[in-house]
């Protein structure tokens, strides 16, 4: 892999900005020692509506990303006041790393329009509001003039007509310098995608993909994506405090008693060991990175 999408989130940077670009920094070296260069995104609309700064819960057992928070979230998205800070969040985040060739873009807006964990009262608010700041957030972080691309990917609505895109959606494509979409469908469904975003005569970034129980596996996906010149970045990598190995509906019924038939999300176990050799072999194989294991040659040694 030679990318990897990290969310960052706009109250952990405001409250120590000093420390929070130290610590970026020292994740971007490391990154940058193994061929990595990454994706950062700064705002996202989905799952915990309410973030807040200091301890987190611990995961919730059974459930998918129980833990993860929107940026900024519902009342700081609703407050005009706090829209100066988020502008400082914008221009000082990428201001700091605008020249900064460890960085391969800047996903400026997490699936905008997500309802994630609001309630269905607050949706046409949060999307009424969204519409009226990414528009702003695509500016602000110009004025900072970073040689990366910006974009905001899309994930939902029709695509085919620009008569039935979604306001967001107009936005996300006249403003994204190239194109990203997440598409979590059966392989007919991402090739239907890919067909539908050609037009824009941009590059495209498949920022999510790979999720086993909808019939989107990295099987089934890669050689589309190879043959197609589509850059894709699966969701997941280690089966961990994320739990995304879980289904989405786990929200609803959690997975206390038994695991799902079938993993979800993610690539390796919590031991390091991956869930499917196959895969892993693949992902060598088409990439031309690494090594495949061979009955010679242990797990172990290869790592």
């Amino acid at each position: 892999m030679n990318t990897v999408r990290v969310f960052l989130q706009d109250q952990w940077w405001l409250n120590d900005p000093a420390g929070a670009r130290k610590r970026l920094d020292e994740f971007l070296a490391i990154a940058a020692k193994h061929h990595i260069r990454p994706v950062l995104v700064l705002f996202d609309s989905c799952w915990e509506p309410n973030p807040h700064l200091g301890p987190q819960h611990p995961p919730i057992p059974g459930v998918h990303n129980s833990g993860w928070v929107q940026s900024p979230g519902k009342a700081r998205l609703l407050d005009a006041t706090v829209e100066p800070q988020l502008k400082a969040y914008v221009t000082g985040v990428i201001g700091a790393f605008a020249n900064d060739d460890r960085v391969l873009a800047w996903d400026v807006w997490n699936e905008p329009d997500n309802q994630g964990r609001d309630v269905e009262e607050d949706v046409k608010d949060k999307v009424r509001r969204v519409n009226e700041l990414l528009p702003r957030v695509f500016a602000w972080a110009r004025t900072e003039r970073p040689q990366q691309p910006l974009t905001s990917g899309m994930w939902t609505g029709n695509w085919t007509d620009p008569r039935k895109e979604s306001a967001t959606t107009k936005i996300q494509l006249a403003e994204s310098d190239v194109i990203t979409f997440h598409n979590y469908d059966w392989p007919e469904g991402f090739e239907a995608r890919i067909a539908e975003l050609r037009a824009t005569g941009r590059p495209l970034i498949c920022t999510e993909y790979m999720a086993r129980g909808n019939g989107s596996t990295f099987d089934t996906i890669l050689p589309i994506a190879k043959r197609e010149r589509v850059a894709v970045i699966n969701w997941g990598l280690v089966a961990g405090k994320t739990q995304t190995y879980l289904p989405w509906d786990s929200w609803k019924r959690p997975y206390v008693s038994e695991g799902p038939a079938v993993w979800f999300h993610d690539v390796f176990k919590a031991d390091d060991t991956p869930y499917r050799q196959h895969e892993v072999d693949l992902l060598r194989q088409m990439t031309g990175r690494g090594k495949a294991e061979s009955a010679e040659q242990p797990a172990a040694a290869a790592r």
